[in-house]
């Protein structure tokens, strides 16, 4: 099964046992005019400070995905005392690179104006992702010109948490990436390649069993950045797969990682 659909079934299979309580949905907050630039936004009750903001980029290839299928990830942190944000944002064939990463920094600059309306903290934003997620996350941090191009900089970030990302995977051998990428070996697309100083903290995890996106991303990211002074914590969770990671934060399955957990002490920390 093409791992696209296997995401897509668990996760809405999934949906059908998370809590509708304890939180509330504002659903489609448009940050740009494409119907794939909105965001669903998921706020705790009876917030009574303002609370830490995660901000989710969901995986897929770049080439799929919807917000709509990541309630128990809002409702695995809002559960926390955390707002919670999950973008879409646009995907090949309808664009290539690096305009899902201009739309991952549309929605931050969105977010980052109005989530203090609903309870969030502007100054406490920390960038999630999973698998293509991760990478548009860290391509926010690590390239300056994105933060740059909406008005911003590395003040906007609190933290970046990276779930199984992909930060090092070059040569391509898929045809649909050599396309979205623009050529099979283009270092310029690489998020190592841009890591050059002291970064906000992160938290880097993946499962030791991810034949999808090799746990060696994650190590080799890892070490650079901390090379350079940025504080990181990696963790590896053992035989866990690609999508079982992620799957992990929802209630039913919380036993297979200490992924919600491990989220939301780093959170809490910073």
């Amino acid at each position: 099964m093409p791992l696209d659909i296997k995401r897509r079934l668990g996760a809405a299979l999934l949906d059908f046992t998370v809590s509708r309580r304890g939180y509330r949905l504002e659903r489609d907050l448009a940050y740009g005019p494409d119907p794939k630039q909105k965001l669903d936004l998921y706020v705790p009750n009876g917030l009574k400070t303002p609370a830490p903001v995660i901000l989710f980029f969901y995986g897929g290839s770049w080439q799929g995905g919807d917000k709509g299928l990541y309630r128990a990830f809002g409702e695995a942190f809002t559960g926390k005392g955390i707002v919670v944000a999950v973008a879409d944002y646009r995907v090949y064939p309808d664009v290539r690179y690096p305009a899902f990463v201009e739309d991952s920094a549309d929605a931050l600059a969105f977010l980052r104006k109005t989530v203090p309306a609903h309870g969030g903290d502007p100054n406490r934003i920390f960038l999630a992702g999973h698998s293509a997620g991760a990478y548009n996350a860290m391509m926010l941090v690590c390239d300056p010109a994105y933060l740059e191009r909406v008005g911003g900089d590395l003040s906007w970030v609190r933290g970046l948490i990276g779930i199984s990302g992909p930060y090092d995977f070059l040569p391509l051998k898929d045809p649909a990436l050599i396309d979205i990428f623009g050529g099979d070996r283009r270092e310029d697309t690489q998020p190592i390649s841009y890591v050059s100083k002291q970064y906000p903290p992160m938290l880097l995890v993946t499962g030791a069993k991810d034949k999808t996106v090799g746990p060696r991303n994650t190590k080799r990211m890892a070490a650079k950045l901390r090379s350079l002074g940025t504080d990181v914590t990696e963790i590896f969770y053992p035989n866990i797969g690609h999508i079982e990671i992620i799957l992990s934060v929802a209630r039913l399955l919380r036993g297979r990682t200490s992924l919600r957990e491990d989220i939301a002490r780093f959170v809490w920390s910073k």
